[in-house]
């Protein structure tokens, strides 16, 4: 039975953009401490790609591997943890910036 699976699997085509899901989802976690903006671009272009390629899988799942569509949903995975990343970066990066801000007021005012 596995044979019959096996030879089924290799006339199939890998989904459009697999493995770039995956590199962009990973990618998109590993930068969020160095390049936020970037990382958040990355997942989203990871996003907007898995949603396309589920799609096509969806239209048509006899013509697609099975771990053309596990690289898709890990990338669609690791490109939610990479966005949600960002995003909590950037508020603690504006939190920060606006805390920053008030206390030099603040010692500007007491000085001045």
């Amino acid at each position: 039975m596995e044979n019959s699976d096996q030879t089924s699997d290799n006339k199939r085509q890998v989904l459009p953009n697999s493995s770039t899901i995956l590199v962009l989802g990973i990618l998109s976690i590993f930068l969020f401490c160095f390049a936020g903006i970037i990382s958040l671009i990355l997942a989203i272009i990871a996003l907007i790609l898995s949603k396309q390629a589920i799609k096509l899988y969806e239209e048509t799942p006899n013509l697609y591997t099975s771990s053309s569509l596990n690289n898709v949903n890990t990338g669609k995975t690791c490109a939610f943890i990479g966005l949600l990343l960002a995003v909590i970066s950037f508020l603690l990066f504006v939190i920060i910036l606006i805390l920053g801000t008030g206390l030099a007021l603040s010692f500007l005012s007491n000085v001045g």
